[in-house]
């Protein structure tokens, strides 16, 4: 260890990939001095030697020297792979590190790990914290939406540089905040995530119906950029606008038609389905968005299935006007639904974990900086600031009386899909979520007979309290025994 004299950063780093390197320049961009360490240090030396030159940035060729570098308590931030190299570099980091000492993982990791990574290193004497980093290059570098969670007690040494460098709205609020205890943080940024696919599905459903009903991509670009202007501002529909007029330097057609139709995805809209199965959240629409990229994926027997299985062709509407804003319509509302699947999970999830969470904060962090980020999310901050305790974002006023408004068309939009051939699982999904959600009765009633018939797992009744299970005989060969566990 150095003397404390050469103790002069604020902050290290490690992982100089995209997102390391430009959330370094950001940190340092503000006024902080940050220390910058990777495993291949050529990396180290290549970033200060170039992008870092003439800027409050060191270089650090071991881990040793990094955290030499570091002033009491210490701030380590790990932006590398999720999963066993954060626990590796933690391994490696924890003998050189003091109580009280602090470890970030900025990564996107699984919010269970975060979990038990705060608790391991608590019963070492040092502070984790677990924070979703969303905005891609771009957010990094100029202002990103963070979501801190683990141990609180490391909050305020991390809060001046966190806020500092995230995306500010409305006149400077900073679009980071601290979220909750253990994994809160990483799993706020999951969900966030599950939306981000639910979101970009919807709009490319929206693109697909916009084609089959005649228009060019150029046509649909300019669609999407009159959108953007209205209830729909967002940053996935401005790109989805820029994407649809840019042309292909070699074939001359727009990009979009050369792009292969084969979707990747790194997991996290997974793990907000995996999620919302394990807490009982009925998420189908981020679920189907995932689906939807696996179905993509399938390339080869899709084109070989369409040799074989026939179905209608889409007819191209005789008002395409009207049908382009029954379809903005349905985009919004599908939105608004999508959006309470991801807060209800939030809000059911937090309840199993114990955690108390802020909702109306968690929208103005995605408000800017985040892949999501929409003018849209005032109104969510608006919903919960009213009503903290809010079940459901579709029976705040706002959002009530919007898919009120846009239920016909969604409605048609819907079955003009299904009338042309045309496959639109979100748009389905959701509005299958809202019928579901109105309806004060739902079939599973012969659910739960069907559950008792076959496997004894009882049932309650409407005209007793709830809570109180019963058994029937149904064959009177079965005898009065039922299950001894019961999951509704």
């Amino acid at each position: 260890m150095t003397s404390d004299a050469a103790a002069q950063a604020d902050i290290g780093v490690i992982g100089l990939a995209v997102m390391g390197e430009n959330l370094i320049l950001n940190m340092a961009s503000r006024g902080f001095t940050v220390a910058a360490f990777n495993r291949t240090v050529s990396k180290v030396t290549a970033f200060t030697g170039g992008r870092a030159v003439g800027r409050t940035i060191v270089g650090a060729g071991s881990l040793e020297d990094l955290v030499a570098l570091l002033k009491p308590p210490r701030r380590v931030m790990l932006m590398v792979k999720a999963g066993a190299a954060v626990d590796e570099f933690i391994t490696l980091l924890t003998p050189l590190l003091a109580p009280g000492d602090i470890i970030i993982d900025g990564g996107n990791s699984h919010p269970a790990d975060s979990t038990r990574r705060t608790r391991a290193l608590a019963e070492q004497g040092l502070l984790f914290i677990g924070t979703g980093v969303s905005g891609g290059e771009e957010g990094a570098l100029t202002g990103p939406s963070i979501m801190p969670g683990g141990n609180v007690q490391a909050w305020p040494a991390v809060q001046p540089i966190f806020q500092a460098i995230a995306a500010k709205v409305d006149g400077g609020a900073p679009c980071c905040e601290w979220v909750g205890p253990e994994g809160a943080g990483h799993f706020v940024k999951m969900v966030h995530n599950g939306i981000e696919y639910a979101d970009m599905q919807m709009i490319a459903e929206s693109y697909q119906l916009l084609r089959a009903a005649g228009l060019s991509a150029p046509e649909a670009g300019a669609v999407f950029a009159r959108w953007n202007e209205g209830e729909l501002h967002s940053y996935l529909i401005e790109i989805t606008a820029d994407i649809l007029s840019k042309v292909d330097d070699v074939t001359g057609q727009p990009l979009v038609d050369v792009i292969l139709d084969a979707a990747g995805q790194k997991g996290t809209g997974k793990w907000t389905s995996v999620a919302a199965l394990d807490a009982g959240s009925p998420a189908a629409t981020i679920t189907e968005a995932v689906y939807a990229r696996a179905m993509s994926a399938l390339k080869a027997e899709r084109v070989a299935a369409s040799a074989v299985l026939s179905g209608p062709a889409f007819a191209a509407p005789a008002d395409r006007e009207a049908f382009v804003e029954q379809v903005r319509q349905a985009l919004y509302a599908s939105k608004i639904a999508a959006y309470a699947q991801g807060f209800q999970l939030l809000h059911l999830s937090a309840q199993d974990a114990g955690w108390t969470l802020d909702y109306g904060q968690i929208a103005q962090m995605w408000r800017g900086g985040c892949i999501i980020r929409a003018a849209f999310l005032d109104r969510i901050k608006d919903a919960y600031d009213a009503q903290p305790a809010l079940a459901n974002l579709l029976i705040a006023p706002y959002f009530r009386d919007a898919v009120h408004g846009a239920q016909g068309a969604w409605r048609e939009t819907v079955a003009a899909a299904v009338r042309g051939g045309v496959p639109v699982p979100a748009f389905s999904s959701a509005l299958a979520y809202f019928d579901a959600y109105r309806s004060a009765a739902l079939p599973a009633n012969l659910l739960q007979a069907q559950r008792d018939y076959f496997g004894a797992h009882t049932y309650e009744r409407t005209d007793r309290p709830r809570g109180e299970f019963f058994h029937t005989n149904w064959t009177g060969r079965g005898g009065n025994t039922a299950s001894t566990t019961y999951t509704a």
